[in-house]
Parts: C-alpha cells; sequence; structure tokens
C-alpha cells in the first residue's frame, strides 16, 4: 500500500489527510491543537484518520507536514542563544540594521526596536577580508579567532551564525570558521551565510543567517522527536518519509529543513495555497484569490495561472528575512477573534486578540466568555445546530448570546444586531487583505475566483465576494482540512541562487546561460537523488541602472536562446509598469540568478463524481432561521455529503460537513460541479 499523509498545524486546529494512492481512497481528521507540543496532535490526527479510514498506521510511507514551529519561536522570542561571527569591523550589523520604522508617518513615536537575536555581547569579530570579486584581500587570522570562538561556548551559545563581507562571492573563509567553531564546540549547530543565503546585502544575509541559527535547535528537536514516533508506529524497516512544507510551497526533506529552517517561517499559510491551487485547477480556474479563514487568523493570496504570487523576504512578527515565499497576507480576523467595544472609543473592534483553542469561542463550552466571530457565527444561525465542528463537537447557542449580549449592551443593541456587526466587521477587515494582494498590485480582482476554505472561510466568503466583487466563489471539499491536502500534493522544491551585478550590455547570453546551469545542477542534486523527473525553472533579479529597487523576472532559457536578454527586459519592463505604472528607458542591471527545482507532481486527484438527478432536497437535514442583510429568512440546511454534481442550491441556505460550513447569502446560488466543489455565483 502507498498511503500518504498531509498534516497541517494551526493555531486552533491540527488538520490531516490519509491518501491511498492505490485504492483511490481519502479520509480526514480535525483535532485540536496541542501548542505546548505540537507533534501530540500530529499523531492524534494521523492515528484518528487511520481508524476512520480503517488503515494501519504502519503502512504509511509519507508524511508531508506543514509547521509553524519555526514561525512561533520568533514570534514568542522562545528560539536559541545565538552566537555571530563577522567581518572586523562590522560587529553592529545587526544593530545599525536598515533606516526603516514600521507604521504611519508618526510611527518613530510609538515604536520601540526589537532586541537582536543575536545579542551584540555574543557578536565577536575575525580577522579577514574577502574583496567583492572573491578575491583574498586578508588571510583569515585562526589564531585570533580561536579564543574567540571558545569565550561564545563559554557563554552558553546554542547555535552559531557565520557572515562574513562578500562570502557570496567567496566562501573560504566561513567555511574554515565553522570547521574551527565544530572544533570548539561540536555540540553547537553552526549555519554559515554563504550556504543560507550566497546573495549580497550585508544585513540582510546576516539577518537571515542568524534568523536560521535562531530556530535551528528547537526545529531539529521537533522534526528529530516527530521522526522518531512516526518510526515508532511503523513496521520494522518501514519507517515513513517526513517532509517539511517550505515557504515558497515546495516540500524539503527533514533533514534539509531542519538545517535550514528559515525556509519554514511561512510553512502553514504556504500548505492552503498549495491545495487551493489544486483544488481550484481541476475545476478549471487558474485564477485565484485564496481565501483561507481559520480560528485566530486569516491569509489569502494571489495565485496567476495556477503559480502562487512569490516574494522574497518572509516576514513573520517585526523580522523580515530574505527568504523565498508565497505572497500571503495575514490579519488576525478568525473564528475565535475576540469582539470587545474600547471605553475610550465605543468603538466595536474584533481581534486581533484570538480565544484560541483553549478556552476557545463560548458557543464551545469550555469556559470561554468572551464574544467571539464564531459565537456571532450561531446568533445569526449560520452555524446551525446539526453543524458538529470536527465532527463532533456541538455548538451551545445560549452561551453564544450570553457572550454577545457584553457587546449589545455596550452599543445599545440587540444581540442579533451586535452579531451582525461584528460579522460585517470582520468581512471588511478580511476584505482589506484582499485588496491588498490584488488592487494594490496592480490587479483587478474581477479577474480571479475567490477560493474559500479553513474551518471558517466558507461562512464568510459569500460576503467577501460581494465586498470585492471576485466571482466565482469555489469552496473545495474538506474545505476545513484543505491545508492538508496542500502538503500531501505540492512538489518537492529546491533553488540555488548567486549575485551577479551586471548591466545587460556587459552581459552576454552564453555567459548568463552556463551560470544558470552550475546554479540549475546544484538546485537539482537533492531532488535528483530522490528519483523522478525534475523540472528546472529559472529566475533574476532586474533593476534599472542606478535605482535601488529589484523585481523578480522569471522566463525560460529557451527564451533567452531565442530573445536574448531582452525575454528578461521586456517582461521586467512589464512588471515595472503593472507595479508602477510606467518603465524607463534606462539600462537595466542583473543583481542576482537563481534556479528552482522542482520534484514530480503527485498523483493525487481529486475523484470524479457521478451526476445526479439535479433535486438537492435529498441532501436537505432541516431549515433554519437566519438573520442577513438586515432580515430574518428561512434557510435548508443540507448534508454536503449527500450532495451530486448538477444539484443546484438557491439561496439562502447553508452546507454542513464534518470541517466546515458553507453560507449561501439570500439572491445566491450554488451549483455542485462534476468534482464535487460548490460553485457560488449571484443568481442574476
Amino acid at each position: 500500500m502507498a498511503i500518504r499523509v498531509g498534516v497541517d498545524v494551526g493555531g486552533t486546529f491540527t488538520d490531516v489527510l490519509l491518501f491511498d494512492e492505490q485504492a483511490d481512497r481519502s479520509a480526514t481528521a480535525k483535532v485540536p491543537s496541542t501548542p505546548e507540543d505540537p507533534s501530540i496532535a500530529v499523531l492524534h490526527g494521523i492515528a484518528r484518520a487511520c481508524e476512520v479510514a480503517g488503515v494501519d498506521p504502519g503502512e504509511i510511507r509519507e508524511v508531508m507536514h506543514g509547521t509553524t514551529v519555526a514561525t512561533n519561536a520568533v514570534l514568542t522570542r522562545g528560539g536559541a542563544r545565538v552566537g555571530l561571527v563577522t567581518t572586523r569591523g562590522y560587529r553592529q550589523v545587526l544593530q545599525i540594521a536598515r533606516s526603516f520604522v514600521p507604521g504611519g508617518l508618526g510611527g518613530w513615536v510609538i515604536y520601540e526596536k526589537s532586541a537582536p537575536l543575536a545579542p551584540l555581547e555574543l557578536t565577536v569579530e575575525a580577522d579577514e577580508r574577502v574583496a567583492a570579486d572573491g578575491a583574498v584581500v586578508d588571510a583569515l587570522d585562526e589564531t585570533a579567532l580561536r579564543p574567540k570562538l571558545e569565550k561564545l561556548a563559554a557563554e552558553g551559545i546554542e547555535a552559531l551564525t557565520v557572515s562574513l563581507v562578500n562570502a557570496f562571492a567567496n566562501d573560504i573563509h566561513e567555511r574554515r570558521v565553522r570547521e574551527l567553531a565544530q572544533e570548539v564546540a561540536p555540540e553547537v549547530p553552526v549555519s554559515i551565510s554563504s550556504e543560507v543565503i550566497p546573495e549580497m546585502q550585508e544585513y540582510e544575509r546576516t539577518i537571515t543567517t542568524v534568523a536560521n541559527s535562531y530556530v535551528r535547535p528547537v526545529v531539529e528537536r521537533y522534526v528529530q522527536n516527530l521522526e522518531r514516533e512516526l518510526a515508532g508506529a511503523a513496521r520494522a524497516g518501514h519507517e515513513p518519509s517526513l517532509q517539511i512544507l517550505r515557504s515558497d510551497g515546495g516540500l524539503a526533506s527533514a533533514e534539509v529543513a531542519a538545517r535550514t529552517p528559515v525556509n519554514l517561517l511561512m510553512s502553514g499559510p504556504a500548505g492552503g495555497v498549495s491545495g487551493a491551487i489544486w483544488a481550484a485547477s481541476q475545476a478549471g480556474y487558474e485564477n485565484l484569490l485564496t481565501f483561507d479563514m481559520g480560528g485566530t487568523s486569516t491569509d489569502v493570496c494571489l495565485v496567476r495561472d495556477a503559480q502562487a504570487q512569490l516574494r522574497r523576504e518572509t516576514t513573520v512578527g517585526d523580522l523580515t528575512v530574505r527568504a523565498p515565499s508565497v505572497d500571503v497576507r495575514t490579519v488576525g480576523a478568525g473564528g475565535g477573534s475576540i469582539a470587545h467595544v474600547p471605553e475610550l472609543t465605543g468603538a466595536l473592534r474584533v481581534g486581533p486578540q484570538s480565544a484560541g483553542a483553549t478556552p476557545g469561542p463560548a458557543a464551545y463550552g469550555r469556559g470561554g466568555s468572551e464574544p467571539t466571530v464564531t459565537d456571532a457565527n450561531v446568533v445569526l444561525g449560520y452555524l446551525p445546530d446539526q453543524a458538529l465542528l470536527g465532527g463532533d463537537m456541538a455548538l451551545d447557542r445560549a452561551r453564544a448570546e450570553r457572550s454577545l449580549q457584553k457587546i449589545a449592551e455596550a452599543r445599545g443593541l440587540t444581540p442579533l444586531q451586535a452579531a451582525a456587526g461584528v460579522i460585517d466587521i470582520v468581512n471588511e477587515n478580511m476584505c482589506g487583505a484582499l485588496r491588498l494582494v490584488s488592487v494594490e498590485q496592480g490587479f483587478d480582482p474581477r479577474d480571479f475566483a475567490l477560493v474559500a476554505f479553513g474551518g471558517a472561510g466558507p461562512l464568510h466568503a459569500n460576503a467577501l465576494a460581494k465586498l470585492i466583487h471576485a466571482w466565482p466563489v469555489i469552496v473545495p471539499p474538506g474545505p476545513g482540512v484543505l491545508c492538508a491536502y496542500g502538503d500531501a500534493t505540492t512538489r518537492r522544491r529546491n533553488e540555488a541562487s548567486r549575485s551577479l551585478i551586471r548591466a545587460f550590455s556587459a552581459t552576454t547570453v552564453e555567459e548568463l546561460g552556463g551560470m544558470l546551469g552550475e546554479l540549475a545542477e546544484r538546485a537539482r542534486a537533492p531532488l535528483a537523488a530522490a528519483g523522478g523527473d525534475v523540472d528546472t525553472r529559472y529566475q533574476v533579479d532586474v533593476r534599472y541602472h542606478g535605482q535601488g529597487l529589484t523585481l523578480p523576472v522569471d522566463f525560460a532559457l529557451a527564451d533567452l536562446e531565442v530573445e536574448g536578454l531582452d525575454a528578461i527586459g521586456t517582461r521586467f519592463d512589464a512588471t515595472h509598469e503593472q507595479l508602477f505604472s510606467f518603465s524607463l528607458e534606462e539600462e537595466k542591471e542583473l543583481v542576482n540568478l537563481r534556479a528552482v527545482a522542482l520534484g514530480p507532481e503527485t498523483g493525487l486527484r481529486a475523484p470524479a463524481a457521478s451526476a445526479g438527478d439535479g433535486d438537492p432536497s435529498r441532501a436537505i437535514l432541516a431549515s433554519q432561521t437566519i438573520y442577513a442583510e438586515g432580515a430574518h429568512h428561512e434557510a435548508q440546511v443540507y448534508e454536503r455529503g449527500r450532495l451530486q454534481p448538477g444539484d443546484v442550491l438557491a439561496g439562502p441556505a447553508i452546507v454542513i460537513e464534518m470541517d466546515s460550513t458553507t453560507l449561501i447569502l439570500p439572491e445566491h446560488r450554488a451549483r455542485v460541479d462534476e468534482r464535487a466543489n460548490l460553485i457560488l455565483e449571484p443568481e442574476s
């Protein structure tokens, strides 16, 4: 048996997908997350999915895992004690940083800069110097460096970073410093910048490598523990292969992920985007706005031609590192987001504080009393009595109404009106995030379909599509566990890069092609060892001469051979005009070169269901009174598992399933396509 498992760990729930490729069957499970040790929920979820499918856990061969361990280590400042080795004269590189203050024009008034991940007292200088062209100017003084490394070891560092000037051009000194450090303290993991990010710009290279060291011990422990637990549950000699989802939406082996965990900071959200692309592409849609609303936050992303938009930087909290990631924008709006009325302003606010998994919304009956978005949905009737969260958790409407009473009294409203206000505000917050990835990037949202998933996404998708005019809304089967589908269906990915500051006029196609070929070999090597076909893609960072901003440009080698450097320049001009409404006739410069290797595609496909008779009444469970658009309506409640392709559901209606609930508003309808997706559109 070839059983694959996708696992996504969220702030509130952990989702698991189990897929038997030979038998073409799958099973899902949703269990509460265990923030104190995420592996507990992972193993619990896998066990439950195996129980549902009637599968022996020992038959599992591959586990694809989207994890938030690295993210949480940064957000909670729970990473390692990091030492740093820099070139003489660069000891304050992290303190100087970049002159950027987040926030509005007056942001500097309240801005409190976080302490560097590698403190100054744990930063030492190496006597060495490499020129920008890679020539050694001053040899490394090993005699002077060794006692400094011994001092760092005595200070109890848990990880070490080596980031030397111009190491991207020649890494000979960084590799030697690592050898010396391993002689002094062999138990301390060492990250060198020329391996983590061999690109120019001293601060970005240093902070990225320091961040890698900061989260490396905690990620290594987590990965090793999970591998050990999975191996313990497997049959002797059949330990499953563990692969971790990267921030850019690709998979990395457990070994590579543990060594370069800075590439995992957006692992969780990337799984949802991958799952949305997988599901929507099979339904015939390739231009998408993805909308993933969970219990704690909402993630949105724009997808063009079935490819997620990527950015070369990853931001978590106030930390920005140069690591590729899916361009996901996150807002603190989820089912557990707490509504409140500040005494000073008297204005209703929702989030970013969340009730989380414990105690959760009041409707969960686990001791929570604060009003949340989930409680508002219960009061409005959008989550009916038949909707069991995770398949077995009943909701307490009376508790939800009592929690909303606080908002109602503060604003002079009825609980029903207060609940409607909470939903309106959280929808506007999420609409703002969708505008960030569409309108503010030069894209018209009307050209994109909205893919809704996550435990709470389908509840709000119809209203969001009305606000941003993105139609249709696509709700895949199992939307609450779609991130796990993304983990299980994505491809292995690796990339190699280097800096090359060169004007187009001083560069030949042959020279550029040779450099890209070398990068391709480096990128393909780890994937080729795993077997299967490897696809290679190419990207360069380009700017106008004299400009500081660079933009990534994707291209094919075949186009480069036919069109020359115009294959890159024309695409750069078009991207610049899209983002900034103009392009220039100035000379263009290459800045960074990149090769991206992709492993073979998964064989997992959504099964095509047989068409029904067009009568969805077979799936009706009950009738439910809901409050929408200022009036009461009678809505039919459908069980999604009984719907068949060809069925059309007239709004208002509610569709419930194990892991999510879909709301169809008045004057809208949903049809079931051949892949069992719900396709929501206005009636007119």
